[in-house]
């Protein structure tokens, strides 16, 4: 397993990152995963002895299940906490009591003592901020953000999902005032969606921003278990087909996958994970598993290395549409 350095931090973490999504199973949560203690437990051990350090939940992932059965699996295993680096988020809501979602310093300081509760834990080392809230000032979430790191209860800051110029704006404003500022970013990106590789991607070389994507499979659409004949039966987008995939596009990517993937003598789910992976930016992969055999088919897509050739290829079927101004900064660039 490799590690690479967490953006401008001297934190190392795996070059792959085990997703706790499929804890649970509470609420439409189940659509993705019900694993229960026992089977997370199986996961995490084979997680750890893989080589990851790095490990990702939500406070809103089946409602606080899946913090408090990594919690709990940390302590069954007697893993030493010191080895794992465990991220995760705030923003979405937990119920309906009306405080109890966003990102105002009400809401993500008892979010904070809540997932430490859950995960039975005295610090988190990374704390997401889980979307966009319009309606609580950039300043107040991060100088909210600021005080948190400052309890000791977390480590760092990232952000999930931002538009670029959010981003920004709040970098402005933590670098105005010294305080801490975001030190990655978790965002969408798979061969079918390349959409960051517009603003996102860069954002985060210009700034020494870590990406850690996340659904690098697209929801399990480039995993091999569809093609233009169907579908192998129970799989996830049966009943929550998200993230958004164009079907017919991402058809031709499949094929490509396949041949590229009978090349190497590996799977089309290691060769997309692979691609990703091999991305300018790109710090630590967010990969889910249901059971064994598909957490270790996706570790292993870490001793996959692309030729140019197999990038070229897909590149090429999945490339994005160039749109204004991309166009006009390359042309009024081609001679410099």
């Amino acid at each position: 397993m490799k590690y690479n350095f967490l953006g401008n931090t001297g934190l190392l973490v795996s070059e792959i990152c085990f997703g706790t999504m499929t804890f649970g199973g509470r609420g439409f949560w189940e659509a993705i995963g019900k694993i229960q203690q026992e089977e997370v437990n199986g996961l995490m051990k084979s997680v750890v002895d893989s080589g990851v350090n790095f490990i990702d939940t939500a406070n809103v992932y089946s409602y606080g299940e899946s913090e408090r059965l990594l919690g709990q699996s940390v302590k069954d295993l007697g893993l030493n906490r010191n080895e794992l680096v465990i991220a995760t988020k705030v923003r979405g809501r937990m119920d309906e009591k009306p405080n109890n979602i966003g990102l105002s310093r009400y809401h993500i300081f008892n979010s904070v003592d809540e997932s430490l509760q859950r995960l039975q834990l005295d610090h988190i080392d990374i704390l997401y901020v889980h979307g966009v809230d319009n309606r609580t000032p950039i300043e107040e979430t991060m100088r909210a953000l600021n005080d948190i790191v400052l309890s000791g209860k977390v480590r760092y800051i990232a952000v999930c999902n931002w538009p670029a110029w959010m981003v920004m704006k709040a970098q402005g404003i933590a670098d105005k005032n010294g305080w801490n500022k975001f030190i990655g970013l978790q965002y969408y990106y798979s061969l079918s969606g390349r959409d960051i590789e517009r603003e996102i991607v860069p954002l985060a070389l210009d700034q020494n921003l870590a990406i850690m994507p996340w659904s690098p499979l697209a929801g399990g659409f480039l995993s091999g278990k569809y093609t233009r004949e169907g579908q192998a039966s129970g799989s996830r987008r049966e009943a929550f087909d998200f993230p958004p995939v164009n079907k017919d596009k991402a058809y031709d990517i499949i094929d490509g996958l396949v041949q590229v993937g009978e090349k190497h003598n590996v799977t089309p789910a290691q060769v997309a994970l692979a691609w990703v992976r091999q991305q300018q930016g790109i710090t630590s992969t967010i990969i889910g598993a249901k059971n064994s055999n598909q957490l270790q088919d996706n570790i292993r897509s870490v001793d996959v290395e692309l030729t140019e050739k197999d990038l070229q290829l897909l590149d090429e079927l999945s490339a994005l549409p160039k749109e204004y101004p991309q166009w006009m900064v390359e042309r009024q660039n081609s001679d410099r």
